[in-house]
């Protein structure tokens, strides 16, 4: 018989956009900043991984905005995609020990999630300047900050799917 411990549910830490509201506010009281990124996250690879731990380095908590499936198929990344779903995406993150919370936003930007959470920290990829960041203002105007971390070279979930059809 095994006595090991199971892992915790990583369903705990998906939340709804209210659940979500009322951890910030706990963090908040705590004196914990919060730090903020997003994505579609939808082959996790090395370069999703370094921003992961890059925004986790930023402050005390973590939350992940995860774009719903509906918000990746209007990004026009292809046919195909996402390759999985939003609530197989969501399950993911939340079980790497980085990830604090993960709220899934159903509109073509997160701004309205970022207004409704107001992190003290906005993070992206290489792939976007401070001025280009959707909610930099938000966080800028409470005092906060925006910070982009390299991209990693040779990872991009696009290029895996088009490796994985043998293009």
């Amino acid at each position: 018989m095994n006595n090991r411990a199971l892992a915790p549910d990583p369903t705990r830490k998906i939340f709804s956009w209210s659940a979500a509201a009322q951890w910030r506010a706990d963090a908040e009281r705590a004196g914990e900043q919060v730090v903020f990124t997003n994505g579609v996250f939808d082959l996790l690879h090395p370069g999703h991984i370094d921003v992961l731990r890059g925004a986790r380095a930023e402050g005390h908590r973590l939350v992940v905005g995860l774009n719903s499936d509906a918000s990746v198929r209007r990004l026009n990344k292809g046919p195909e995609r996402p390759v999985r779903s939003q609530d197989e995406r969501a399950y993911v993150l939340a079980a790497l020990e980085l990830v604090d919370a993960v709220v899934v936003f159903d509109e073509d930007t997160p701004l309205a999630l970022v207004e409704t959470l107001q992190p003290d920290v906005i993070v992206k990829g290489g792939d976007y300047a401070p001025d280009t960041v959707v909610g930099a203002t938000v966080v800028r105007a409470r005092g906060g900050r925006v910070v982009i971390i390299p991209i990693t070279p040779g990872h991009s979930t696009t290029a895996t799917v088009e490796k994985l059809r043998g293009s």
